[in-house]
């Protein structure tokens, strides 16, 4: 284990921007963390914890040091109630949805092909076509920074809401997970009612689909509206989609008989980031050296050289449209560093 001075971060963030980190380590297993975080240098020293890089904006160089999980390992126990399946934080998401869908472990497979990785899933509480990582989520360890010790963390310790998880709330920073274990089914139980799934089902003419079908479903319609972050810069949905009061929603409906939206709850209907701000006249625009994705209105891209703020006051342009034109703020789901 090496700490590197001024380390540069643009091959390690999917936007591909440019930036420094004054220090940057590598970290390989736990005890790397434990020695590195003896040190009262590194202990009390501003951090980031990066792993994919997928679903976050530098703005600017990092001040401090980047703590870049590489922690792997990929093992499935079969029990009475389940298929435990564990990764290490620095698995590549992807390759974790392949092992568990080639090996007809069900429960994952709609979140095929989402970036990043194993360890920033429970933060995020990452999701996609009707399902969140806390539907198959079952503990994660973690390392406390400040005791070194490590801590199993149950599902109802993850204080899990959309997009949302008690490590980007009250134990933001306090700990870096390490490792995962998901509880998954040897029972496949299609969850095809999304319409573009069915839809590609039907094209297809899968009429009762495997696991794997599901998996390839969601995948080919993930590539036909997202762009590669080896191609163009970017990463992923840049907004979380809005929920709002039903009432709010009854009034919206109520001019725009088109919008797209999807339950939330007793009382709250969640509306698509992506359909307003494609009704806001965004979609594909271009913009400097950034702008919308050409397919996915949800998606902001670099174009080649723009810098993080060109990026960030982008989205700051859009989020006052769609506030002007629709009453509704949206929130930013990509990390601004």
């Amino acid at each position: 284990m090496q700490v590197l001075e001024n380390f540069p971060l643009k091959a390690l963030n999917t936007f591909g921007v440019e930036a420094n980190a004054a220090w940057f380590v590598d970290i390989e297993d736990e005890n790397d963390l434990k020695l590195l975080f003896s040190d009262e240098q590194w202990k009390n020293c501003p951090r980031l914890v990066l792993g994919g890089g997928s679903n976050m904006l530098f703005t600017g160089n990092f001040k401090g040091l980047v703590v870049h999980i590489k922690i792997q390992g990929l093992k499935a126990e079969v029990q009475s109630d389940g298929i435990f399946v564990t990764a290490g934080a620095g698995v590549v998401w992807n390759d974790l949805v392949n092992y568990c869908v080639n090996n007809e472990f069900a429960g994952i497979e709609n979140l095929s092909l989402i970036p990043g990785s194993v360890g920033a899933s429970p933060i995020q509480n990452i999701g996609a076509y009707g399902v969140e990582l806390q539907d198959i989520f079952h503990s994660c360890r973690a390392f406390e920074i400040s005791t070194g010790n490590i801590k199993v963390f149950s599902k109802q310790d993850c204080g899990f809401s959309y997009r949302d998880s008690v490590f980007k709330s009250a134990l933001k920073g306090l700990f870096i997970i390490t490792e995962v274990t998901f509880k998954l089914s040897g029972i496949f139980k299609p969850n095809v009612r999304y319409g573009a799934i069915i839809e590609e089902l039907h094209d297809r003419g899968i009429a009762k689909p495997s696991i794997k079908d599901v998996s390839q479903v969601i995948s080919h319609i993930r590539v036909s509206k997202l762009p590669d972050p080896a191609t163009i810069g970017n990463a992923g949905s840049f907004f979380k989609n809005p929920v709002i009061p039903v009432e709010k929603f009854r009034q919206l409906q109520s001019h725009f008989s088109d919008i797209v939206h999807f339950p939330a709850g007793e009382g709250f209907v969640k509306i698509s980031a992506g359909w307003l701000i494609e009704h806001c006249g965004w979609k594909g625009k271009v913009v400097g050296n950034t702008g919308t994705w050409k397919n996915q209105a949800l998606v902001l891209v670099n174009h080649g050289k723009a810098t993080g703020n060109e990026i960030f006051s982008f989205s700051a342009t859009i989020i006052e449209s769609v506030s002007s034109r629709f009453g509704i703020r949206l929130e930013r789901e990509v990390n601004v560093i």
